[in-house]
């Protein structure tokens, strides 16, 4: 199991950083690298900062791959349109629990097939969720248990779902026209 990469923040609360803070730091390193390849600096500097980069980049391809091993491969093929419905379930399937950026791709991902979509409805991260609520591949009893549970507020999302069955699609509508306005 990968070990979990905390911080402490300025007022003592713990933050986890997961793949989706990772990657954009990694990306953010990696337009820097760029920028300083094209700078007009001393060449002994840009050399130095150029492999300083570069260390960094690597540390966070390494912090990747240990929340999920071949990350970046399997990234690229939860964004492809072209991979497959076993594929993507065969990813999900194999998900780390602290993966939320994949989990999010492959919720998102247009060819996510029915048992993928009831497989990551209970994730623990709400954008996950929510991608398997507005989902029109979500089987209707997921998008059931979804709408009538309490502790979140999915029914918006189900209520919107075109595989909503009707019956439940009509009474989540009628919620709309009844629920208070969220400002005064």
């Amino acid at each position: 199991m990968a070990r979990k990469d905390t911080r402490k923040k300025p007022g003592g609360k713990t933050v986890y950083r997961g793949s989706q803070a990772i990657l954009g730091e990694r990306q953010h390193l990696e337009e820097v690298l760029r920028s300083v390849q094209k700078a007009k600096i001393p060449a002994a500097r840009r050399k130095a900062e150029l492999a300083q980069l570069s260390k960094l980049i690597k540390v966070r391809t390494e912090e990747l791959n240990r929340i999920n091993p071949g990350w970046d491969k399997k990234f690229a093929m939860a964004r492809n349109p072209k991979t497959s419905a076993n594929e993507l379930l065969r990813l999900a399937r194999a998900l780390p629990p602290d993966d939320y950026l994949l989990a999010r791709l492959l919720t998102e991902h247009a060819e996510a097939p029915p048992e993928l979509l009831e497989h990551l409805a209970a994730h623990p991260y709400a954008a996950v969720r929510e991608n398997v609520a507005r989902h029109p591949r979500t089987p209707p009893e997921v998008l059931r248990k979804m709408a009538e549970d309490s502790s979140e507020p999915l029914w918006f999302l189900v209520a919107c779902n075109p595989s909503t069955p009707p019956e439940l699609r009509e009474r989540l509508r009628g919620r709309m026209h009844t629920a208070e306005p969220a400002f005064p």
